[in-house]
């Protein structure tokens, strides 16, 4: 049976507003019980998450925002944007809602690195992670495949490739990395560009796609702390990805101990919008296994 979608017009009168340092940010949150992070990736917004919000409400308090430079948040064109400043705001979001007991993340795409990131503050006793669940993203620099418009937002001619970055090249991207089988509508696809457009958004992706060489330094440090986590792991994929399926899931196989992972066929790098049913099954059981088996954690 199909999950119910939230129409971008409505999910946009949910969300409310707070300051980051001096930043307007646009956050959502629902339901009631242990807290469930959700961290949206590039170029798109935690509307990505539409599908899974009110299922995994009933059970969880959900929260989510527009990470700086995405979505209906601001956009400064003047700024310096960072993986390891979006984790800020993750916890400053957390601090704002007063949000005291041990965080779970489900994570996706340029949100997996914040996630990692937030895993590493935890074995720095910086935050508390209950526990994670990636998405498609690159994980790990080496596997990770970039779009050719990705390549060009990195090269000094970027700033030229953001401004002139439309609807049409956005389609013509996304038909690349979705299933073939799962790729999104007309409708979905003038609402994934009415987000990327807001705030005059196309002026930053050249700022905002920062974060591929900034993987590239981080690597070491955030897969120590993914080695030697107590923090139990799931990776949920999208196995026909170009840009971060099957092949960064066998890589994970190898680097990551007693890894717990599971492949999506025929979907490709949005699975949570491709194939939300399966993603929340998957997702389900992970957590439902933490509560009956609490004392297999590190093993899982």
């Amino acid at each position: 049976m199909p999950l119910a979608e939230i129409p971008l017009c409505v999910w946009r009168k949910r969300g409310q507003t707070f300051v980051f340092r001096g930043q307007a940010i646009r956050y959502w949150t629902a339901g009631q019980g242990e807290p469930l992070l959700l961290i949206h990736g590039f170029p798109t917004a935690s509307w990505d998450w539409h599908y899974l919000w009110q299922p995994l409400a009933q059970r969880y308090r959900v929260i989510a925002c527009d990470m700086l430079g995405f979505g209906d948040s601001a956009k400064p064109v003047n700024h310096e944007y960072s993986l390891l400043e979006q984790a800020d705001l993750q916890q400053a979001l957390l601090a704002h809602l007063n949000v005291e007991q041990p965080v779970h993340l489900l994570a996706h795409d340029y949100g997996d690195s914040v996630a990692q990131e937030l895993l590493a503050r935890h074995h720095e006793a910086q935050v508390n992670i209950a526990s994670c669940v990636f998405l498609n993203g690159g994980l790990f620099p080496e596997t990770h495949r970039p779009l050719l418009t990705q390549k060009l937002l990195l090269s000094p001619l970027g700033w030229m490739i953001g401004r002139a970055f439309t609807r049409d090249a956005l389609v013509k991207n996304f038909r690349q990395i979705f299933g073939p089988q799962s790729r999104p509508t007309e409708s979905e696809m003038d609402d994934f560009w009415s987000l990327i457009d807001s705030n005059h958004g196309p002026r930053v992706m050249h700022k905002l796609i920062g974060y591929i060489p900034e993987r590239r330094v981080q690597r070491d440090r955030w897969i120590s702390a993914m080695q030697s986590t107590e923090v139990p792991l799931r990776v949920i994929d999208g196995e026909v990805d170009p840009i971060s399926g099957a092949h960064m899931v066998e890589r994970y196989r190898e680097l990551i101990p007693n890894p717990d992972t599971v492949l999506l066929p025929g979907i490709g790098h949005y699975p949570q919008t491709e194939a939300p049913v399966q993603v929340l099954k998957h997702y389900l059981e992970f957590r439902d296994r933490l509560v009956s088996a609490p004392l297999k954690r590190a093993c899982s």
